[in-house]
C-alpha cells in the first residue's frame, strides 16, 4: 500500500504537511483533527488518512487513521472526471496525453514558467514542482530541453495530478484507500446542469462562472469513445453528464469505484441525526466548481450558510464514542 501511493507524496506535499504538524504537537488519536478539502484536495486528505493508518511517515511511528476525526469534501474528486479526456488524456489508459491537446500546451507553459524561475511570479503562484529542480539555475538549457521533450520532470515520472483525475487513475487510487469506521465523512457534490426534453444542458448562464460555462456544456455532451474499452464495467455516459464544469456530479458524492463505500444521501442535515461514523453523508448543491472557493461575494449568503453548517457540525455533532471503564472494572 505505501509503495503504491509513495509517488503521490511529493506532489501532494504530505511530508511537508506532517513536518509543519510539529507546530501542533498535541495532534494524535486523542486530539484528532477535522479536515475540509476542495476538489482534488478531498482525495489528498483521504491519502493522508490512509498514510496515517499505514504509519507511512518517517518519524511518526505511532500514527493511526483515528488522527482524523472527520473529512468534509467540497466538490471532491473521488472517482475522476471526464474533463480529463476532453483536455487531452487518452481514454485508452487514462495515464498518457495525446500528442496535440490543451494539456500539452499547459505542460509547456508550466515547464517554461518554472524554468524561468522569476521570484515575483513564483511568489504569486507556485505549481509545486520545485523538487524537480526545473529552474534554469539547476537544470540549465539542456535540462529545459529534456523537460520539453518529456524525458525529465513530473511528466516523465507520472508524478502530476491529471493521471489521478482520470476515471482509471481514480479507480487505481481508490483501490488503496479505505473509509474508516471511526471517522466521519461528508460531501457536498455540485452541479450546474439540468435536463430539457431528456438532454442534459447547463442550468443557466448567470449562475455559472464564465470560465466554466463552456466546460459545463462540453462535459454534458461528452461521450466516451466506443472504439476503446470503457473505464469500468457498467459505465454509462448518461450517469456522467451532470457536472459543475470541472467534475462530474456522480464522482463527487462519495467513493464509488472500484467498490462503493457506505453512503447516505441527505437533503437536510437534521435528517441524519445522530451522525454515524464510517458513512459518507452527501448533499447535491446547485453550484459550479469554484462557487464556494473563489470569493465570498459571488456565493453570498449561501457561502455563509454552508461554512457555518460545517463548523457547527464539527463542533456540536461529531465526537468519538469511547466506552467508559468503571472504577471496579479492569481496563
Amino acid at each position: 500500500m505505501v509503495n503504491d501511493i509513495a509517488r503521490l507524496v511529493a506532489t501532494l506535499g504530505l511530508v511537508e504537511f506532517m513536518n509543519k504538524a510539529r507546530h501542533y504537537p498535541q495532534w494524535d488519536e486523542d486530539h484528532p483533527i477535522h479536515f475540509v478539502g476542495h476538489s482534488a484536495g478531498a482525495q489528498v486528505v483521504r491519502v493522508l488518512q490512509q498514510m496515517l493508518a499505514d504509519k507511512a511517515f518517517e518519524g511518526y511511528e505511532n500514527t493511526s487513521e483515528n488522527w482524523v476525526l472527520s473529512i468534509t469534501a467540497l466538490s471532491g474528486a473521488f472517482n475522476g472526471t471526464t474533463r480529463t479526456y476532453l483536455d487531452g488524456m487518452l481514454p485508452e489508459d487514462g495515464q498518457n496525453m495525446k500528442p496535440l491537446c490543451l494539456l500539452q500546451l499547459c505542460r509547456l507553459g508550466v515547464i517554461i514558467y518554472d524554468w524561468l524561475d522569476i521570484p515575483l511570479l513564483k511568489a504569486y503562484y507556485n505549481f509545486g514542482f520545485d523538487h524537480f529542480n526545473l529552474s534554469w539555475r539547476k537544470a540549465g538549457l539542456w535540462g529545459l530541453v529534456d523537460c520539453l521533450l518529456g524525458n525529465a520532470g513530473p511528466w516523465a515520472t507520472g508524478d502530476w495530478i491529471l493521471p489521478d483525475l482520470t476515471i482509471q487513475g481514480s479507480i487505481k487510487l481508490n483501490s488503496n484507500l479505505q473509509t474508516f469506521p471511526n471517522s466521519f465523512y461528508f460531501s457536498y457534490a455540485t452541479k450546474r446542469t439540468r435536463k430539457i426534453l431528456g438532454v442534459t444542458v447547463p442550468s443557466g448562464i448567470l449562475g455559472i462562472h464564465p470560465m466554466l460555462f463552456m466546460r459545463v456544456l462540453q462535459m454534458s455532451l461528452y461521450r466516451y469513445p466506443t472504439d476503446v474499452p470503457p473505464p469500468y464495467k457498467g459505465y454509462r455516459d448518461e450517469d456522467w453528464q451532470d457536472n459543475d464544469g470541472a467534475l462530474n456530479t456522480i464522482s463527487m458524492t462519495h467513493p464509488r469505484l472500484p467498490i462503493e463505500h457506505p453512503s447516505c444521501s441527505i437533503v437536510n442535515d437534521s435528517d441524519c441525526q445522530p451522525l454515524q461514523p464510517g458513512i459518507w453523508y452527501y448533499k447535491i448543491v446547485e453550484a459550479d466548481h469554484i462557487f464556494f472557493i473563489l470569493n465570498r461575494e459571488r456565493a453570498g449568503v449561501q457561502f455563509d450558510l454552508m461554512y457555518d453548517n460545517i463548523f457547527e457540525r464539527c463542533r456540536k455533532h461529531i465526537f468519538r464514542k469511547t466506552s467508559q471503564t468503571l472504577p471496579n472494572e479492569a481496563p
